[in-house]
């Protein structure tokens, strides 16, 4: 069995997910493809996704890709998380996580209206308000934002007892994770999400049918591994938020080769894609942002993070941002009052790592432009350095 020790794996992320200065993509659509998908729970962190792994991107270019030509698309899907997709790989996760997703809140929104008691049949309820939302916006070409979707429809906006909002806003939730609309323009700034919801045969055009589930599992699975790999079996059910079975069904059909890690567990890789990852032959260094895919990308760490993770993460598992050296996060950046970028270091990387460091967080500053971009989740190391600026 071939073995792919830690520093094997942390060359592959290095260049698979474009972090080297020689690896560095163009385009927003090229470093979607590179990370399967991006985290858009922060729509901030989109930007920033695509900012650490280009010298060329732009706020305007990822506008453009999102909002213009379409070619990445707000989903949600995996984990109840929402992503920004390739457009091409749409109907794989409509098929499979999206479904998912929609199962899981269609019966959430049900149980919530049934302890409402406003209606004997919760589930009809909430047929016939989707089906007024859908009206609605059939007749909106620009779309309508939450708020006057449920000014409009105020009959169907109630409170849930369990405080998580509206129920319009679940709606539109659970009509998200069916496919039947999507996040369209944004009336809010770049770091704010207010988007508009549109029907998404309008804003896509014409609209693929959503592969089966098997066949969606197996391509997020072969794309997971393309850039991922190699990952375990544990770590492929985290991150699609699904079954052992579905997973054992995917690395099945594709055939996959299994391969030793240097924790002891079974890893899996392509058939394809079982030679030695090459040396780096650069030092590098990045400055990822809260919830970064790479971050959260599997659910063994410690080949990158090492004793870090605590300080790294929030209790409920959520990813602040994160400072890297060669492979391996060492600490996390944040923004003083003047809006400038400090990095803050959990251990000594060496003065030369250190030097490469301040200029990533100096080219930040000048790429953010005296923007200053929060988070609801900061890190215990945040937290921390905050404390010191």
């Amino acid at each position: 069995m071939r073995h792919v020790t830690d520093d094997e794996r942390r060359r592959r992320l290095a260049r698979r997910h474009a972090l080297t200065p020689g690896a560095r993509l163009a385009a927003p659509e090229q470093i979607t493809e590179a990370l399967v998908v991006l985290h858009a729970t922060e729509p901030a962190t989109v930007y920033l996704s695509c900012w650490s792994r280009s010298d060329a991107v732009t706020i305007v270019d990822v506008d453009r890709a999102l909002y213009r030509d379409r070619t990445l698309v707000k989903q949600l899907s995996m984990r109840r998380t929402l992503f920004v997709y390739p457009r091409d790989l749409l109907p794989a996760a409509w098929g499979s996580a999206a479904a998912r997703t929609a199962g899981t809140e269609g019966a959430r929104l049900a149980k919530e209206i049934a302890a409402l008691g406003i209606t004997d049949d919760a589930a009809e309820w909430v047929d016939r308000a989707r089906a007024e939302v859908l009206g609605l916006l059939a007749d909106e070409p620009d779309g309508l934002a939450a708020l006057a979707i449920r000014r409009l429809l105020p009959q169907f906006d109630v409170a849930l007892v369990s405080g998580a909002g509206s129920s319009i806003s679940r709606l539109l939730t659970h009509l998200g994770a069916t496919a039947d609309v999507v996040r369209a323009a944004n009336d809010g700034h770049w770091r704010v999400s207010r988007p508009r919801w549109i029907p998404t045969s309008r804003w896509l055009g014409e609209v693929p049918q959503p592969w089966s589930v098997g066949d969606g599992y197996r391509e997020l699975v072969r794309r997971w591994l393309a850039q991922f790999g190699p990952g375990t079996e544990d770590d492929l059910v985290w991150w699609l938020g699904a079954t052992k079975s579905v997973v054992r069904a995917a690395l099945a059909e594709l055939d996959v080769v299994e391969v030793g890690l240097d924790d002891g567990a079974r890893g899996w890789v392509l058939p394809d894609d079982v030679d030695p990852e090459p040396p780096v032959e650069e030092p590098w260094v990045a400055l990822l942002p809260v919830l970064d895919p790479t971050m959260m990308g599997w659910r063994g760490r410690d080949f990158y993070l090492g004793a870090h993770g605590p300080a790294l993460f929030d209790r409920n598992g959520n990813a602040g941002t994160t400072a890297w050296v060669d492979g391996r996060a060492v600490g996390c950046w944040v923004q003083d009052t003047d809006a400038v970028v400090r990095v803050h270091l959990l251990e000594d990387v060496g003065a030369e790592a250190v030097a490469a460091l301040e200029g990533e967080a100096a080219r930040l500053t000048a790429w953010l432009d005296g923007e200053r971009v929060g988070t609801v989740y900061p890190s215990p190391a945040m937290k921390e350095a905050r404390d010191g600026t």
